[in-house]
């Protein structure tokens, strides 16, 4: 037979490790979705850089108190066909990038990002996430609106549903344009801009390529940012609006 005070240690012991076990899970649920992509191992995670001047916000809210406009999808929008393209020019504080997205890399992405450019969802919303040497990320329309802009929830934030992954048959090469997402099948409307040839595992569906303004990617890559895998733009520069040319 057990000793009495053994048992009450091995009791102790196991009361402790349920708490703990608890404790972690309560964590992991608590912490909020990690900002995808992550910087693969090799890449060196930026440090901080140095912290701008305030500067007043020259670019309007889109709709009241920078909602999401009523145009715009409620549900996943409907696939781009195979043999469509669309020309997207994301005009910025800082220049134009011009966006090729092409139905046959990623139908359900480059369907949606056409829409939500389409019905002015992306007016006005910043590049939140700056990773020097690997991304820059936008599309936040949730929590990512220059004039309403909620620093301590941007880049969690979409709107308002999810859709499948796409097959991803292209390199994350620079000048890519692919979906950020927390996980399979949760895209929503943020994407990224690759700075670099990146070695990436097929997880982001690439819909896209950058036509024409990567300097002015660039210049928005170099922008002040708090660090770390986060990237925090601390002078976030906005897309004033997106345009959409076919064909």
């Amino acid at each position: 037979m057990t000793p009495a005070p053994a048992r009450r240690l091995v009791a102790v012991a196991l009361a402790a490790a349920v708490a703990l076990a608890a404790a972690v899970a309560l964590a992991a649920c608590a912490g909020g979705p990690t900002p995808a992509p992550i910087m693969p191992p090799g890449g060196s995670t930026p440090a901080p850089s140095e912290t701008p001047k305030a500067a007043p916000s020259d670019v309007p809210a889109s709709g009241p108190a920078g909602a999401i406009p009523a145009s715009c999808p409620k549900s996943a929008p409907p696939p781009l066909a195979a043999g469509a393209t669309a020309t997207v020019t994301l005009a910025t504080e800082k220049g134009d990038i011009v966006i090729e997205v092409k139905g046959s890399l990623a139908p359900n992405a480059a369907g949606n990002f056409v829409a939500l450019a389409e019905c002015g969802y992306f007016d006005g919303v910043v590049f939140h996430r700056l990773m020097p040497g690997f991304v820059i990320q936008a599309g936040d329309g949730e929590f990512g609106r220059k004039g309403t802009l909620d620093a301590s929830r941007v880049g969690t934030g979409g709107p308002g549903y999810a859709f499948a992954d796409d097959p991803v048959t292209a390199p994350y090469a620079r000048g890519t344009v692919a979906m950020a997402n927390s996980g399979p099948n949760t895209n929503g409307s943020q994407f990224f801009i690759c700075l670099e040839d990146v070695g990436l595992d097929p997880n982001y569906s690439v819909f896209g390529t950058v036509a024409s303004g990567m300097d002015v990617v660039d210049t928005i890559a170099a922008m002040p940012n708090a660090g770390g895998q986060e990237g925090l733009a601390l002078d976030p520069v906005a897309i004033t609006k997106a345009t959409v040319t076919r064909p």
